[in-house]
């Protein structure tokens, strides 16, 4: 059996070779053919039964494709539950192996394989640090998400829709109890979140304890309901009635049960804490954590060198821009400039928090109109803008992708975070919004979805370093296509660059080489122009998702390289379109698939002009 070794979780990838072949080799081709079609049906019909056992596993992930199986379940977030999903993975691997000889799979097929045994690979590699990923921060948790989740994902439609709402919120108790157990076993073992991450969570739970903004939501879809005659008044008087009991019952004791561990465990966190190479066994998880969001085997010493370079190298085209708008003073002055000068900024008010949708919202619909100039696959999902939600808003926190439902039934959302205007500079707005929009994240997760090639596991995953090296790539990309047309609006996208390589410097000072917060801070505002209160909220993000933050650059970097590549062996017959539909045609990759992919379609596009000749 031939073993496949990459550098990251694998994933698809489609290769397409022309084959130029006598009559009588194609006679035999056809009979090749038959037989991959063959296999090729019996394993993707495998995937597709085992990727839909897998879902079974996930009431929430369910809920998140449109569908509405387990409507009324919440998953079981115990390490019981882990324990069971690794060993059906385990399971699965053994019987993929038995069932298929990957020797005799197609390049497509043998793609499928990698990505599973990858996936289980690392899985099981993970279990080692399961203890050290912070149940509850600032950024994730359930205690935040499931609120969101329910409000934003849970359509009612009829009155078993709403049933199921109110059976998740009895469900809600249990599960969030089950993570509150799973950080009192983290804190035993001496691993919490930094001091600042429980502040921020403790608000957020009091903002959510007496389950108001779920009761509002649960009353909104009730009285639709109503509205279009799936209820009478009497039914929708006894949902509410049953909605409040539940929240009382169920919901409240659990944020209760959060909020008192909180407020007891605040005391024994850190309050100037380095990195999570102070936890015991903290420097291996961070360079698995390396691993997994890069996937590279690059250490943390290399990206960090690889961050400083490309802070020098954006600077220079930082200082060329300075010149064009004829600002005197050195590139500090001019950071300070477009940070405060009021002509950057929106008013802190309701009026401005609208017009900086409206802005966005209108640099987009403008870019979409030329994606097909760029593009030749094209998104079906539609794409909307909107500020995150008040119970978890953060000020200066980063705005965010959240994906469609790939039936179409919800569309992809690009979230802002409003609450302080003062920390949403006009100059970042335009490049953010390519970055989580179109040709962005939208255009990237929509299309994987939408892909109808591949087995269905395939459409649904995701690696960071594709997805965010693409989206990063796409705020270059805009600028070809005819974006960026205020010099300090293409001065942002140079301020979005550059934050994403100091996140590569950061990152791994703070996780690899003992930075503290303060230090962390004070590098980033010596080498950017973002706001004081954006810089803070990006540091104390990196400080709870170890890893995540390198994946932008490097990512980007190696998209770009690849490009290069294409355009110096093909010249003249570089097709861009071509290109980007490799890029996006088989859904997300690892960086070493990702190259193995261009590294074909390079290769067949040489073929196709030789037959020409």
């Amino acid at each position: 059996m031939k073993k496949f070794i990459t550098t990251g979780i694998a994933l698809s990838v489609s290769f397409i070779f022309l084959l130029v072949s006598s009559c009588k080799e194609a006679s035999k081709e056809d009979v090749n053919q038959t037989e991959d079609v063959s296999q090729t049906e019996a394993l993707n019909k495998w995937f597709d039964v085992k990727y839909e056992e897998q879902l079974q596993m996930s009431p929430l992930g369910l809920t998140a494709q449109g569908r509405k199986d387990q409507y009324g379940k919440i998953d079981d977030m115990s390490k019981e539950a882990e324990d069971k999903q690794l060993a059906w993975y385990t399971e699965s691997v053994n019987e993929l192996k038995e069932n298929f000889d990957y020797d005799t799979l197609n390049d497509t097929d043998q793609t499928s394989y990698d990505l599973w045994m990858y996936q289980y690979e690392t899985l099981k590699e993970g279990f080692a640090y399961r203890d050290m990923d912070y149940v509850f921060d600032q950024m994730r948790g359930l205690h935040a998400q499931l609120p969101t989740y329910l409000i934003n994902f849970h359509k009612v439609d009829s009155l078993a829709d709403m049933n199921a709402y109110i059976s998740r919120i009895q469900e809600s108790g249990r599960a969030m109890n089950q993570l509150v157990d799973r950080a009192k076993e983290q804190a035993a073992l001496g691993i919490l979140p930094p001091k600042f991450a429980f502040e921020t969570v403790i608000k957020q739970t009091k903002s959510l304890v007496d389950g108001t903004p779920l009761l509002n939501d649960m009353n909104g879809k009730i009285d639709a309901l109503m509205a279009s005659d799936n209820i009478n008044s009497e039914q929708a008087d006894d949902l509410k009635e049953q909605s409040q009991k539940a929240l009382s019952a169920y919901f409240k004791p659990a944020y209760e049960n959060l909020l008192a561990w909180l407020e007891t465990e605040i005391y024994n966190a850190e309050a100037t804490p380095t990195g999570v190479s102070r936890h015991p066994n903290g420097k291996d998880f961070y360079n698995y954590r390396l691993k997994v969001f890069t996937t590279t085997d690059l250490t943390a010493d290399e990206i960090h060198e690889i961050g400083l370079s490309e802070v020098a190298r954006i600077k220079q085209e930082m200082l060329a821009i300075k010149d064009k708008v004829g600002f005197e003073g050195d590139l500090n002055a001019f950071f300070n400039f477009v940070n405060t000068d009021k002509q950057f900024f929106f008013p802190n008010t309701d009026e401005g928090r609208q017009a900086y949708l409206d802005e966005s919202t209108k640099y987009l619909d403008d870019l979409t109109e030329k994606l097909p100039d760029y593009f030749g696959i094209l998104p079906k999902a539609k794409l909307e803008v909107r500020r995150v939600e008040a119970f978890r808003e953060q000020d200066g926190a980063p705005q965010h992708y959240s994906a469609g439902a790939p039936d179409g039934s919800r569309s992809g959302t690009y979230y802002a975070h409003l609450s302080d205007m003062n920390a949403m500079p006009k100059t970042t707005m335009e490049g953010v919004a390519y970055h989580e929009g179109n040709p962005g994240h939208h255009m990237q997760i929509s299309i994987a979805q939408e892909l109808e090639s591949v087995p269905k596991f395939r459409t649904q995953a995701g690696f960071s370093v594709y997805s965010e090296g693409w989206g990063l790539y796409s705020e270059t990309l805009a600028k070809e296509m005819g974006g960026y047309q205020n010099p300090y609006y293409d001065f942002g996208r140079l301020v979005n660059e550059i934050w994403r390589a100091i996140r590569l410097v950061v990152d791994t000072g703070l996780h690899s080489k003992g930075w503290t917060e303060a230090e962390a801070i004070k590098y980033f505002a010596e080498n950017s122009s973002i706001a004081k209160g954006a810089i803070k909220a990006e540091v104390q993000r990196y400080m709870v998702m170890p890893g995540q933050a390198t994946s932008y650059k490097i990512g980007m970097l190696k998209i770009q390289e690849l490009r290069q590549k294409a355009e110096d062996e093909l010249g003249d017959k570089f097709d861009i379109k071509g290109f980007h539909d490799t890029i996006l045609g088989s859904g997300a990759l690892p960086l070493e698939l990702l190259e193995r992919r261009v590294n074909a379609w390079i290769n067949s596009q040489k073929g196709i002009e030789e037959l020409k000749l």
